[in-house]
């Protein structure tokens, strides 16, 4: 549990057989389990919902594992990472740390080990203080809602959380109007979705949480 909720994982492995079996252990366990069959799809999960540990095969079809897990990290995503590899040599081990993976698992591997590695993971996002930063204020990552500099909590919607989470991770990039749609709003077409949450996070925060870079889309400002 991670408060007051299920774990979230996303498990992305290409073997129909093992996904299966994972799944099966990990679900038993008390997990919610999303899973994608190759590194395209697992990418488009891992940025577009909020995982607490994600459990990636290092050998995948389309985007490679390391290639996943560095993209994801270069956006900030924040998830305890897992890697499954048929590869043990100490260079391939530190190629996946230096990649951000927090742990490494060779394949083939005890189900009972997988299990202690990921409540290990787990417990290591719960005893974080997962915050990112706001200006004076902060996004609590955890709960899921803005603080401002004095202390007060502000609830989000979760399309407003996950924008100023998007935002926030690299502060100091500028998110083009499109690339905002397709990580936050990816089921709707119209990219005038993201200036309409835009508004509702300045009505409810304050204008100056998210500035406008005209011609070019938005960026982080303060709260």
């Amino acid at each position: 549990m991670h408060g007051g909720r299920p774990n979230r994982l996303l498990l992305i492995e290409d073997d129909a057989d093992l996904t299966e079996l994972l799944t099966e252990t990990l679900v038993e366990e008390g997990y919610v389990v999303d899973r994608a069959p190759d590194g395209q799809r697992g990418l488009h999960l891992g940025l577009t919902r909020a995982y607490d540990v994600l459990v990636v095969d290092r050998l995948l079809p389309v985007l490679d594992g390391l290639d996943l897990i560095t993209r994801l990290r270069s956006r900030g995503v924040p998830a305890r990472t897992l890697m499954l590899t048929a590869l043990g040599t100490v260079d391939d081990r530190i190629a996946g740390l230096d990649a951000g993976a927090d742990d490494y698992l060779v394949k083939p591997f005890d189900l009972d080990e997988l299990s202690a590695r990921v409540r290990a993971l787990c417990r290591r996002t719960a005893e974080s203080t997962v915050v990112l930063r706001v200006g004076t204020g902060r996004l609590d990552l955890t709960a899921r809602d803005a603080v401002l500099a004095d202390g007060t909590r502000v609830a989000l919607s979760a399309r407003e959380f996950e924008l100023l989470r998007v935002l926030a991770a690299r502060p100091n990039t500028v998110h083009p109007r499109n690339e905002l749609r397709r990580r936050v709003f990816d089921d709707t077409a119209a990219a005038s979705i993201v200036d309409t949450y835009v508004y509702y996070l300045r009505r409810k925060l304050g204008r100056p949480v998210i500035r406008t870079v005209h011609g070019l889309g938005y960026r982080l400002g303060r709260l």
